[in-house]
């Protein structure tokens, strides 16, 4: 029989996990309380392996480029360590590849928003649990994919 979770269940995109990690950063205050209280809702927020790739390529670029957070080494693996322990995996399948090309065939996606339907990609082969939210400081981000619904961390 299938699990199911809180319908509060949300996958946190990798720019709030990188900006939940960094405590410097001026987002870090609201995506930390967004976080806070889904967890004492019972439902920490998931997050995915490629989550955790982005996250590293962003964390230890250098701070003057192109977005980059200028991380040690070490600074990026507590920030992953930090997400192994509070929010919740998912794992990576096959599925998953087949629903991204899915996706970025029959959405016209391309360039950089192929990330995007990667993660919602995710979502749609764990339905199962219910994860069709994203939490994201970019909702319009998602806007083309109707069965997702994007949730600013001001909003939980």
């Amino acid at each position: 029989m299938p699990t199911t979770t809180n319908p509060l269940s949300v996958l946190a995109n990798t720019g709030c996990l990188l900006r939940f990690a960094h405590r410097p950063h001026p987002d870090h205050t609201v995506i930390r309380a967004a976080v806070r209280k889904l967890r004492l809702l019972g439902a920490p927020p998931y997050y995915t392996s490629q989550n955790i790739v982005e996250f590293w390529n962003v964390a230890t670029r250098p701070a003057a480029s192109r977005g980059g957070f200028g991380l040690t080494l070490s600074e990026a693996e507590l920030g992953v360590r930090l997400i192994y322990r509070l929010f919740r995996p998912l794992d990576d399948s096959p599925r998953v590849l087949d629903e991204w090309l899915r996706l970025v065939v029959t959405q016209g996606v391309s360039r950089v928003q192929v990330h995007d339907a990667r993660l919602v990609a995710f979502m749609n082969v764990y339905q199962v649990t219910k994860v069709t939210k994203i939490l994201t400081l970019n909702p319009g981000d998602f806007t083309r994919y109707g069965n997702i619904t994007a949730i600013h961390p001001s909003q939980v």
